[in-house]
């Protein structure tokens, strides 16, 4: 069955006049009669409409078949409505992955400039390790990701850069190493480590130290969330090391990491060769047009950035 055969179906149930009822739909009479059989021959079921001259009416089955029609129309219309605002950006969602290592101290602008330009998209952003959003991505229950690994990203994907941070040593503001000016990774033999249970860079790191000479860390307390980490190493319980700007805790001191110095590179993850929704299109334009290296210099300003 055709919308429009119904929407000139309920039009004659309305004026009960074939002719009002085509002025209505603006199409010519005999084409809105045409529709009408249409439709009962769709059915199988007989007359929807009796015409007798000065008495136009439902039939039996007319009235039964009314209400059906009604909630069809009516569904249609809504989802036409639904479809023009999503393509229009009034009203969407965009459900983002973001790598839980990732602080938010270089995104912040971002996003806030986005939300500005973009006020019919809400955000979803959905915590979780690397892997995990890549599954999600190629699932398509995500729709972009926020993410980085020290290894190459499987090739039905593409990224874009965002901006890189270099790796630094955190510890409390009494611990030995704070005398230096940066933290050379055999400096850390010995050390007590408080490790993040989500780095995607721990074996990368660990190959590091088996490189120089077997570097060893007493591996004292693992956690999935870096503010429960960056606190005990705080209260004096040992030393991590973490992105630059996932520092979080307040007091908090950080030196470089170096010999070798260790960065990574955030990116923007989507599916390759998978058409933008709007939604995803526009906050792809964003990014391409977002200003990273004056993000780098607000976070530097903001109350919560915490010096070296």
């Amino acid at each position: 069955m055709e919308v429009h055969e119904m929407r000139y179906f309920l039009a004659v149930s309305e004026t009960l006049n074939f002719t009002r009822a085509a002025e209505l739909c603006h199409v010519s009479q005999p084409a809105l009669t045409r529709a009408i059989k249409g439709l009962e021959d769709k059915l199988g079921g007989g007359p929807l409409i009796h015409r007798e001259r000065g008495n136009t009416h439902l039939t039996e089955l007319g009235r039964m078949m009314k209400p059906f029609f009604e909630q069809a129309v009516d569904q249609i219309e809504s989802a036409r409505a639904t479809a023009k605002s999503f393509v229009k950006l009034e009203s969407t969602t965009l459900t983002i992955g973001l790598m839980c290592t990732i602080g938010p101290r270089r995104l912040i602008e971002f996003f806030t400039r986005f939300n500005e330009s973009y006020k019919g998209i809400d955000i979803h952003l959905k915590d979780g390790p690397v892997k995990a959003l890549e599954d999600q991505l190629a699932r398509g229950e995500i729709d972009l990701a926020i993410c980085c690994r020290p290894e190459e990203l499987d090739a039905d994907f593409h990224a874009m850069p965002l901006f890189r941070e270099r790796f630094v040593v955190a510890m409390s503001p009494d611990h030995p190493l704070t005398g230096k000016d940066v933290v050379t990774i055999s400096d850390l033999d010995g050390q007590r480590y408080l490790s993040r249970a989500n780095c995607e860079y721990a074996e990368y790191l660990r190959g590091l130290r088996m490189a120089l000479g077997n570097v060893e860390l007493h591996r004292r307390y693992v956690s999935e969330r870096d503010d429960w980490v960056q606190s005990m190493v705080m209260a004096g319980l040992g030393i991590t090391y973490l992105p630059e700007f996932s520092v979080s805790v307040p007091g908090l001191v950080t030196r470089p990491l170096t010999d070798p110095e260790v960065f990574r590179t955030i990116k923007l993850v989507t599916v390759r060769g998978r058409p933008h929704s709007p939604a995803v299109g526009a906050f792809v334009h964003e990014v391409r047009r977002h200003r990273w290296q004056d993000s780098l210099a607000a976070s530097a300003r903001a109350p919560y950035a915490l010096s070296a």
